[in-house]
């Protein structure tokens, strides 16, 4: 077979992967799947593109396993199901490239060691995305290795966009906003530039809500504006995370309620958002479907983040022709949209509400003043691209020339 690539995004818990068969111009998904449940009891899956399972099994183990054993079974099973030789490439999402990286790069040393140095500005993520690439470095040292940034898409926002209001030496040293969930937008404003390539040109605003969630500002398809900034914490209502917050309010918590440092950064990013508000759960299905007034009110205050913060972004933008859907929540709760659209029809926008609940492509009516769509997220497609584009970029061929 062709040769073929192989993504990785690494979280604390789960590891999703995907091949592709890469050819000269063409790219195909050859199976996906997730490492699952890290700390406990691991699982590995992986399915076909149609989603059919292929193979599965679990770990058999109480130890602790370290991202090289879950990884070492993960490469077996790619050489089996490709061939010794076909895998040439491993291309990883890096949540975090800080000032210096602002496209995907060739791993090596002096990256790895750059990448290491920006671990506290994402210490959930960071430390854990590096740690596949020490631990495919380890297994297969032949193998090229790709890092993708989630916050390169937004590395040319206006400057304006990128500032705090605390002292130069602080930003200076790279306190800045930088905005995350780039994989993500950059291939959603590709999708929207072959459904209209007209609105693409224009003002969108993109909502990625799942677990994580968050909302950018586009101008002919470059980020102008988004809600994350500094870390993943800021911005929306998300699953376990506040989003923005009184900065106040930190102080404050440690000065009466005695948390530390780390406690508060435990509080913010995993005991509060949907799970917080709610005390039910973080999943929008589970919220969605249950009676309790806490989860009305957790789904409340998610929606009305959104369209408080969509109203920003079209202040930022000069207004707004295209709003898109994407991710969990995006791409399958109609009733979170049709809030966010109810919400937002001061703008103009209205939803069919047929259209919104067979989930179509399109669900805004033909008087909407907004066009409303709901497009399929595909992070780990736009990795392959961009490590398809460096694995060229450092062929023999292109180094001879």
């Amino acid at each position: 077979m062709s040769k073929a690539i192989l993504t990785l995004n690494v979280g604390s818990s789960s590891i999703k992967f995907a091949l592709y068969e890469q050819g000269l111009s063409t790219q195909r998904l050859v199976s996906h799947g997730v490492i699952e449940d890290i700390g406990a009891t691991p699982r590995f899956t992986a399915r076909a593109p149609d989603g059919s399972v292929l193979d599965a099994f679990e770990w058999k183990t109480s130890e602790v396993l370290n991202h090289e054993a879950l990884l070492k079974p993960l490469l077996a099973w790619v050489t089996s199901h490709l061939g010794e030789d076909a895998l040439v490439a491993v291309g990883h999402r890096i949540v975090h490239g800080g000032r210096a990286f602002d496209r995907p790069v060739r791993i090596d040393h002096d990256v790895l060691a750059e990448l290491e140095r920006l671990n506290p500005l994402a210490p959930l993520h960071q430390p854990h995305n590096l740690a596949a690439v020490k631990a495919v470095t380890h297994l297969r040292p032949d193998l090229l290795q790709v890092a993708c940034f989630d916050t390169a898409f937004h590395h040319a926002m206006p400057h304006v966009a990128t500032q705090w209001a605390l002292p130069r030496a602080y930003t200076e040293k790279g306190v800045r906003r930088y905005g995350f969930h780039g994989l993500s937008y950059e291939y959603l404003i590709g999708r929207l530039r072959k459904l209209a390539p007209t609105l693409a040109k224009g003002r969108v605003i993109m909502a990625h809500l799942g677990n994580g969630a968050s909302l950018c500002a586009m101008r002919d398809g470059r980020s102008i504006d988004t809600t994350m900034g500094f870390t993943t914490l800021d911005g929306l209502v998300m699953g376990t995370r506040s989003g923005s917050l009184d900065p106040g309010l930190v102080p404050f918590l440690q000065r009466t309620y005695g948390l530390s440092a780390a406690d508060v950064e435990h509080l913010l990013y995993h005991d509060c958002g949907l799970l917080g508000v709610s005390g039910i759960s973080n999943d929008m299905r589970t919220l969605l479907a249950c009676d309790d007034p806490h989860a009305r009110e957790a789904i409340e205050l998610f929606v009305y983040r959104i369209v408080k913060e969509i109203g920003a972004l079209t202040s930022a933008l000069g207004g707004v022709d295209a709003l898109v859907f994407s991710a969990g929540i995006g791409e399958h709760a109609a009733p979170v949209r049709s809030a966010v659209c109810e919400g937002l029809a001061w703008l103009g926008v209205e939803c069919n509400e047929r259209a919104n609940r067979e989930h179509e492509t399109l669900i805004s009516t033909s008087h909407s003043a907004v066009h409303v769509f709901v497009v399929a997220t595909d992070e780990e497609a736009m990795i392959a691209t961009h490590t398809a584009a460096v694995m060229r970029a450092h062929s023999p061929q292109s180094e001879a020339a």
